[in-house]
């Protein structure tokens, strides 16, 4: 593709192509291969994500509703009804606080606990397996280069938040000015 942009558009860097295409077919190559593990356990990844979150909160691996969403990246309604799935299935139970009555827990069962134990154990042995094609130094400097890109990435939106504006090429169809026209 790269070849391709450079000869029929070459005055376009296209560059970050060779960056961001590969990235985006290995996260979709990566989504699923964690697919394929999280369904064995009749799982999807946001259900795994709540209870990866209890059991990381140690004991009594519990959390609020509000805790487990700002861990998940969703809204409290979404984690309402992904814990409504897990509660149906004996592996959290919910308790109110007893000092505050609003106050809802979220904690993992006995059953929940075992469970979330073993699936842990193979969703990292996945992880591992995928990464057998490189050596831990290259694992090593792959996070640190992909922890710089997410830096790299929110300064570009600190960026555009604050009105900076690419500059586009100038194309008549744009409004650039120019008195021709593409025939």
């Amino acid at each position: 593709m790269l070849e391709e942009w450079r000869r029929e558009v070459p005055d376009v860097d296209a560059s970050g192509m060779a960056v961001f295409g590969r990235l985006h077919r290995a996260y979709h190559r990566y989504q699923d291969q964690l697919n394929r593990i999280f369904q064995s356990f009749d799982l999807t990844m946001a259900s795994f994500s709540i209870l990866a979150s209890l059991r990381r909160a140690g004991p009594p691996y519990r959390r609020t509703a509000g805790e487990l969403a700002d861990a998940a990246l969703v809204t409290t309604g979404g984690i309402t009804q992904r814990v409504d799935k897990l509660e149906a299935a004996g592996l959290v139970r919910r308790d109110r606080d007893p000092h505050d009555r609003r106050t809802v827990h979220v904690q993992l069962t006995e059953e929940g606990l075992s469970f979330t134990d073993e699936v842990t154990a193979a969703h990292f042995a996945n992880e591992r397996d995928m990464l057998t094609g490189l050596t831990e130094t290259e694992r090593d400097r792959l996070a640190d280069l992909l922890s710089r890109l997410e830096s790299s990435l929110d300064h570009a939106a600190a960026r555009h938040a604050q009105g900076y504006v690419l500059r586009r090429a100038a194309h008549p169809a744009q409004g650039s000015g120019s008195s021709s026209s593409p025939q």
